[in-house]
């Protein structure tokens, strides 16, 4: 199964193109390519060359694919839709399904690997941050599996270091994860993830993929109300006074 991966809900635009065994099959999520771009607000310029780059490296075209897994946030509203509206008009054109997952669960996924597969210490429960800007913090919090125990959600540094204790967390993982390990608490940081992996999107959605599952609708995660509000009704004009 062909897989293409990615993320534009932080300041990263992330792309990756996979194979994953069928249902019944041994064996995980491998990586042909992959791309991790600063984004910085250019998401919309850098999405579809990427998407374009990962193909030309694994040699495979995009009428090849079987899927499109896409994180879903949370994260700021315009880059993140880069991401969904990008997934969505693929899956249109190519008439595969699109799974969204959490990119927040992505990036737990690649932490509970790396500290597992790579190093020699034990998974522990891990809380994932991210920057929510307006000097807040996405936040999740993850069991010794990479299961999710709270959240998703947002809040200020200090709201969520007053929480730290009963999430009964370790270590923190995610994006901003080195800036505010100490305001956390101390939590020794979990590496990698700058941002979610290609790798770490996929093996969240890998049941419905091997099962070709029909995906959920394609929903963001949006934490905070919009800024916009409906205009209110018109005031009504009065006639000025004569003299």
């Amino acid at each position: 199964m062909l897989v293409l991966a990615l993320d534009t809900a932080t300041d990263a635009v992330v792309v990756g193109l996979l194979t994953l065994p069928e249902a019944g099959e041994a064996g995980g999520p491998a990586v042909l390519a992959e791309r991790a771009y600063p984004g910085a607000r250019r998401h919309g310029e850098q999405l579809m060359p990427a998407v374009r780059e990962v193909c030309a490296e694994a040699g495979r075209r995009l009428d090849e694919l079987d899927a499109v897994v896409c994180g879903a946030g949370p994260g700021p509203f315009t880059g993140l839709r880069v991401g969904l509206v990008s997934a969505a008009s693929m899956g249109d054109a190519l008439d595969v399904p699109v799974y969204g997952v959490c990119s927040l669960d992505a990036v737990a996924a690649a932490a509970q690997v790396t500290v597992t597969d790579v190093t020699d210490v034990t998974a522990e429960p891990l809380l994932v941050v991210a920057d929510a800007r307006r000097r807040e913090l996405y936040w999740a919090a993850y069991d010794e599996h990479g299961r999710r125990t709270e959240g998703p959600a947002v809040d200020t540094p200090a709201a969520l270091a007053e929480k730290v204790a009963g999430l009964g967390v370790r270590r923190v993982a995610g994006p901003v994860a080195a800036a505010h390990a100490d305001a956390l608490g101390g939590l020794p940081e979990c590496p990698p993830a700058a941002a979610p992996t290609p790798y770490g999107l996929v093996t969240v959605a890998e049941a419905e993929l091997r099962a070709r599952a029909t995906p959920a609708p394609l929903e963001p995660y949006y934490l905070r109300r919009p800024d916009a509000v409906p205009p209110g009704p018109r005031k009504r004009a009065t006639p000025a006074r004569a003299g």
